[in-house]
């Protein structure tokens, strides 16, 4: 029993799990619940900063943000603290982003989970992923009247994050991790907005859909 918990199989197990939980921590659902808002009724039906702010205010948007990023970033931390170093810190990160997507603590819905992803990029980038956040960041909030702003803005990042590597001589294999991650992330939110253009169509009843529409164009990560 003793040699279950010292193996490679149940460090595995654990830091998908810890990571996993520590996704699913519903912040933007509990922190709406206590304004009265169910944010998975309202705007985009999503449970991240960009909702929250259009839908409760912009303090409770910020403290979803960070707190989101937050988890992502702990995640990364809790996998190193059991040893999975280098690229094996795609699998924590992985379980943190696909615990935002589906919540056991919120019936299994969540968010996009790209501010959870920011916060994986500056856990295991440090310097380098705080410049690629903070300048994808700026392409959000510059062209939060555009339609899929926040998937320019992670593209964008991660363009930033791949040439700060590269001029600083980082191992590939973690840029390879954060490729994929990245690449689940745009996935995923790029069928969100498609199915939310979708039900706005359906709800106007054939009427023109403004390509401007602030639900594609969210003011934070991680709508």
């Amino acid at each position: 029993m003793t040699d279950f918990f010292t193996s490679p199989i149940s460090t595995f197990i654990f830091a998908v799990v810890g990571a996993y939980l520590l996704g699913a921590l519903p912040l933007a659902d509990q922190l709406s619940r206590r304004h009265g808002v169910d944010i998975f009724a309202v705007g985009s039906g999503l449970a991240g900063s960009s909702n929250v702010r259009r839908s409760v205010g912009k303090l409770p948007a910020m403290t979803v943000m960070i707190g989101d990023m937050a988890k992502g970033a702990l995640a990364v931390a809790f996998g190193s603290l059991l040893g999975l170093d280098g690229a094996w810190f795609v699998v924590p990160a992985a379980a943190a982003v696909f615990g935002h997507w589906y919540s056991v603590f919120s019936g299994f819905r969540g968010g996009d989970g790209v501010a959870t992803l920011a916060g994986v990029a500056i856990a295991q980038f440090t310097g380098i992923g705080v410049v690629a956040v903070g300048i994808a960041m700026v392409v959000f909030s510059v062209g939060q009247k555009m339609p899929y702003s926040s998937l320019i803005g992670l593209v964008i990042g991660y363009g930033v994050l791949v040439m700060g590597t590269i001029a600083y001589e980082i191992p590939i294999l973690p840029v390879v991790g954060i490729a994929g991650l990245t690449g689940m992330v745009l996935m995923r939110a790029s069928i969100g907005h498609l199915h939310r253009r979708h039900a706005h169509a359906w709800d106007d009843q054939g009427e023109t859909l403004d390509p401007y529409d602030d639900a594609l164009g969210p003011e934070f990560p991680g709508a």
